[in-house]
């Protein structure tokens, strides 16, 4: 649904929405660490140098992710970014295999390079490199490795990337008004309501997906992830209107193949292991 939010709030831009987000996901999880009294962690967090670090890092990437996909959608590509979708589980299951060393089987890889064989045909068919689509997949990939390898649970992780970037997000957002280009003192009420909403629909699914990536193998998860990026395409395609052509079609017949073996075979092992 995060297509049909955005485009919802269109009027406002880009790098001001992400900065919305940034700040009233911060306010989001202070309040639910509050609730449940969760603060010992920070101060320990806050003086361990490489934690620092590599929350830095996916703090930043994710604020690159979240920036590109508003982008996206506003300017009309759902479609594109549903690819960089499409493409990321291929970057999971390859930084799981590369870096973590999780072992696929046959099966596995055979669904993988029917997936990678959907992707390059859409690639090919674009007739450009498609930097939307592959920036979204790099982002979000390399953000689900630091967030299943950080020592810091999903609400804490958020936490703390939020932490460091809400100080720039509300600088900026502090600037914007200040200089009377704020967008969000513009807008009608109804618009500044779904603003600061933005913040737990920005915090659940990602503390959902932090936890989620923590308890099973990357490269499951990014098999998994082939669900998001297919309701995204359907969103553009059949509520936005944006163009889809019977060629397209074809390509993301493959990744969806791939999905349909892939879990084929997940059961076959089960059923075997049960056995």
């Amino acid at each position: 649904m995060f297509p049909v939010y955005f485009k919802a709030l269109q009027a406002v831009p880009p790098l001001e929405m992400m900065a919305h987000r940034i700040a009233w996901s911060l306010g989001f999880v202070a309040l639910v660490l509050a609730a449940q009294r969760r603060w010992a962690w920070l101060g320990p967090a806050l003086a361990d140098r490489r934690l620092l670090l590599g929350c830095a890092a996916s703090a930043g990437l994710i604020a690159l992710n979240w920036f590109l996909y508003i982008w996206a959608v506003v300017n009309a590509r759902v479609v594109e970014a549903s690819l960089g979708y499409f493409i990321n589980p291929l970057v999971n299951v390859l930084l799981g295999a590369v870096v973590l060393k999780e072992t696929l089987r046959r099966g596995q890889w055979l669904a993988v390079a029917v997936a990678a064989a959907g992707v390059a045909w859409l690639t090919w068919l674009a007739g450009s490199l498609p930097w939307i689509a592959l920036a979204l997949a790099g982002t979000f990939g390399l953000y689900g490795l630091l967030r299943k390898t950080a020592p810091l649970g999903a609400l804490e992780g958020l936490a703390m990337e939020t932490l460091l970037l809400g100080p720039l997000a509300i600088a900026g957002l502090a600037w914007l008004a200040w200089q009377g280009q704020s967008a969000f003192v513009a807008a009608p009420g109804w618009t500044q309501a779904l603003v600061v909403a933005s913040g737990p629909i920005t915090a659940i699914p990602l503390l959902l997906f932090a936890a989620g990536a923590r308890r099973i193998p990357l490269s499951l998860l990014g098999i998994l992830q082939y669900i998001g990026p297919t309701l995204q395409l359907l969103v553009g395609v059949w509520l936005f209107g944006e163009p889809f052509e019977p060629a397209r079609l074809a390509g993301f017949s493959l990744i969806w193949a791939a999905l349909a073996l892939y879990s084929a075979e997940g059961w076959w092992q089960q059923r075997r292991s049960a056995a």
